[in-house]
Formats: C-alpha cells, structure tokens, sequence
C-alpha cells in the first residue's frame, strides 16, 4: 500500500505522509471448549498473534481488539473497533463459535467486513489427531453459519479460507486490505478542482456533487489565483533549490530552456504550498488563458510539479479530469503507481496499443530516469515549457479507469496487459507500448464501450482483481475488458 518501487526510485522524493488505513482485527472461539479441552485456547491465541502480526507488517494501522469466547466479550470489542472508526474489519474465525458472537461486531462497527478461517497447517495429522486438536483445524465449521446469518442481516460480507501460511490465501486477504485502502483514500479525500473544463470535453465532465456522494470525498474549488499568490510568494532560493530537484530526479534534454526551467521550479514550490494548505490529496486542473497572460504561464509552468507531487503520493490530473484524478489517487494507494494516460496510437505490426500523455505523470513507476524535454508549444494548449518524457517500466500494467453510466453512476474499469521494449516517441509525452495479447483494433473498440473517458490510470502490476475488489467495498459497478 505504498507506492510502486522501480528499478530507479527518484532521490528527493519523499512520500507525503496520508492517513493509514485503518484495519479492526477480532479473533474468536466458543468459550465452552476451554475448559473441556485444555491447551486448545492457548493454541488459538498463538494463531491470532500470527495473523496479528502478519496484518502489522502492513502499511496501515491495525486496531486488535483482542480474542473474544462469548456474546458480551464480542459486544466489548465490537464497541472498541466501533470507536476506532475502521475501514475495515477482519474477524479470524478460529474455531467453531456461534453467529450470536459475530453478528454484533459487523452491526455495530458498519464497514467492510472480512471473514478469514486459517487453520494450523495444510492438513491435519489425523492418526496423532484427537478432538482438542481437531476443533483447532476448525475455523470453516462456522462460515456457513455466520455468512447465511449476515446475509439475512443485509451485511455484506467476503471470506477467505486457508491456513496460517498460505500464501495464496494471503494473497487474497492482501486483496481485500488494499481494497480497504482505496475505499479508504477516498472516503477521506480531499479532491481539489482548479481551473475550467478544457472546452469540449464532453466526456470530463464530473458532478460534484456525485463525487461526494458515491465515494465519500471532498471536492475543493480553486482559483488559479489561489495558486498565483503562492507563486508570487517564492523566494530566488527556494527555486534555486528546486531546479537542483528537477536536475536530480530528472535527465535534462539539451531542447530545455533555462528560464522555462525556473518557472516550471517556482510553480512547482507554488503548487507544494497549494496542496499543502488546502490539504488536497489529489487534484485535477485546466486553464486556457489568452495572449500568453500569467495565469495562462502558470496553466503552462504546472508540469514539473504535478508530476513531483504525483511522485510522493498526491496525483495531479491534467485536462480538469478529476475522475482519472480519483483513478491515480485509487492506483497509488494501492501501490500500483498510476500515471496520467489516454491513446496515442496502434501498432498492428507489433500488435501493441501505445498509449500515454503529456502533463504531469508519476516518476515512480518509470522504466528507467525520466527526462525533461523543452517544447515550443504543448500540442492542443496555450502556453510553452517543460514537459515529461518517460516508458512505464516493462512487465505488467493495468489500464484502470472511473468510468460514469446514464444513471450518474460510477463504475471501476480494468484492463490488464503488459508494456513491452520497442520505439518510442520523444515528444515530450509519456508514452508505453501495452501489450493486451489481442488485436489492438479489438481491444480498444472494446476498451472504448466500456464507459471510460479518454484519460485513465495506467498502473503497475496486474490489478484487476484488488480494483474489482475495491469497486465491490464501494458499492459500484466493475467492467473488466
């Protein structure tokens, strides 16, 4: 749940500390066994320091409320997970207990919740196997019980069954946790909006309103002179010291301009103080400006920070996308990284689908150091200046994008493949050949029916199973292509 590492992490680029997931943890038994079969307790208490332990290696904060044996234990921890304000909870059901002891922490707590059962090992020893052994092996002999139980509660519920060192089953479990964390991330969020629609991006256009609706968030409206008055404020040093940042975490093309240089450093100490005293975890950003006047410098000076602060876990979206904005926000929390992408171009020889972007993009998920090129203009925008050049590291991606349905709903949409070596273009842009084993023609008629909008989040690593997942804790809809 941290972001995505690379073959070459930028140096100076330390992540921006957000809130920590927020993980309750319950384990269970019936009390009833104790003093039938003595040792047993002691047995199940080590197993849920295991998993204890294992959640704690996590990058979030884990609430144990301790092992409960009966009703009025479980409404004690339910009460103390309750205050805790989880986002998820993950009872370890590790023995037979009754759906009585279960079904007030899922009441009372009224977020996400995981069922794990992970007996001892792969197999009992059935010949050196008597009963106290047995009911340690039996974590799944109340699963059917607790889920009929929360269905006719209307408690939405997902399970994992396993033992203490199955990987796979971890595998599943570190799933739903980082589905926490997107849920999390935005039920938090602070998403900032500054600037105007690009005009004619039909497709961009977001309520509000919905955003806070569906997914919990804050949505922050900005002027561009919020962010000139901090411009203004930036002293000679400060970017001095930034354009050393830039020259460290980025190869200099020979087309870059040095004056471009410094103003591209200065907007992005700027836009540091912006997302700092708004408190924004992401944001989105436009703005056309006339006859080369300053908030149209500042639309055009955006690049080099945006993707500086989409680097330490704050993404930044071009073109006014705040929902491609969520889709980084979503990628990065995740670990997956997440950088600002739309189409470029097919190549039927190769059988690849290029895609990528110019503007701001996420440092850490590169293939190698990311370069700053000069342009004379951005293609299709007012204004001049810096821009990024860099592959996404090779191997697999996912294409991950919020999409929007008639109703206003939302949906989560996914495509998993992987970038492969090849040609380039040096444009200034970012730009990956994705491989999605299949016609390119195909996959992005496919692609596009989805409900997507031309921007998406190209991540690291194959993460259609934790984005399904996520879509599933939020509530909304998700289309795999």
């Amino acid at each position: 749940m941290t972001a995505a590492t690379t073959n070459t992490v930028p140096a100076g680029l330390d992540r921006v500390r957000h809130r920590k997931t927020r993980l309750g943890l319950v384990s269970g038994g019936l009390g009833a066994y104790w003093p039938q079969f003595p040792g047993l307790l002691d047995v199940l208490q080590e197993s849920a320091r295991y998993v204890t332990g294992r959640f704690e290696e996590r990058d979030c904060q884990v609430v144990d409320a301790g092992f409960v044996s009966d009703p009025q234990e479980s409404a004690v921890a339910a009460e103390t997970l309750r205050q805790a304000d989880c986002d998820l909870v993950v009872i370890f059901l590790t023995t037979y207990l009754t759906s009585s002891m279960v079904l007030p922490i899922a009441q009372r707590t009224n977020v996400p919740v995981l069922l794990i059962d992970l007996q001892p090992t792969e197999a009992m020893d059935h010949a050196n196997t008597d009963t106290g052994t047995w009911l340690a092996y039996c974590g799944q002999c109340p699963l059917p019980e607790v889920a009929n139980v929360f269905r006719r509660s209307g408690i939405d519920f997902r399970s994992v069954s396993g033992y203490l060192h199955d990987e796979n089953a971890w595998r599943r479990i570190d799933a739903w946790v980082s589905a926490a964390s997107a849920r999390a991330a935005l039920r938090h969020a602070r998403l900032g909006l500054m600037g105007h629609l690009y005009p004619g991006m039909l497709d961009i256009s977001t309520d509000m309103t919905l955003l806070s609706s569906q997914f919990g968030a804050h949505v922050e409206v900005l002027e561009f002179d919020d962010l000139r008055v901090r411009v203004d404020a930036v002293s000679e040093r400060e970017t001095a010291d930034r354009i050393a940042l830039a020259k460290e975490v980025f190869a200099l093309d020979s087309s870059v301009n040095a004056d471009d240089l410094a103003w591209g450093a200065r907007v992005s100490v700027g836009l540091d103080r912006l997302v700092a005293d708004f408190e924004l975890d992401a944001m989105a950003y436009y703005h056309r400006g006339l006859g080369g006047e300053l908030h149209e410098q500042l639309g055009a000076g955006m690049i080099l920070g945006a993707s500086l602060l989409t680097a330490r876990g704050t993404p930044l979206a071009g073109e006014y996308d705040i929902r491609t904005a969520v889709a980084m926000l979503v990628s990065d929390r995740m670990g997956a990284g997440g950088s600002f992408t739309e189409l470029q171009a097919l190549n039927f020889r190769d059988g690849v689908v290029e895609m990528g972007h110019d503007g701001p993009a996420h440092l850490q998920i590169s293939s190698a150091g990311p370069l700053l090129r000069g342009l004379g203009v951005y293609h299709g925008k007012r204004g001049y200046g810096v821009s990024v050049e860099f592959d996404v590291k090779h191997g697999p991606v996912t294409t991950f994008a919020v999409g929007q349905n008639r109703d206003g709903s939302y949906s989560f949409i996914a495509s998993e493949g992987e970038v492969v070596p090849g040609p380039l273009l040096a444009i200034g842009n970012t730009t990956s050949r994705v491989d999605f084993g299949r016609d390119p023609g195909e996959w992005t008629d496919e692609w596009s029916a989805t409900g997507t909008g031309h921007h998406w989040a190209l991540c690291v690593g194959h993460r259609a199973g934790a984005i399904k997942a996520a879509a599933e804790l939020l509530g909304i809809e998700f289309i795999r292509v």
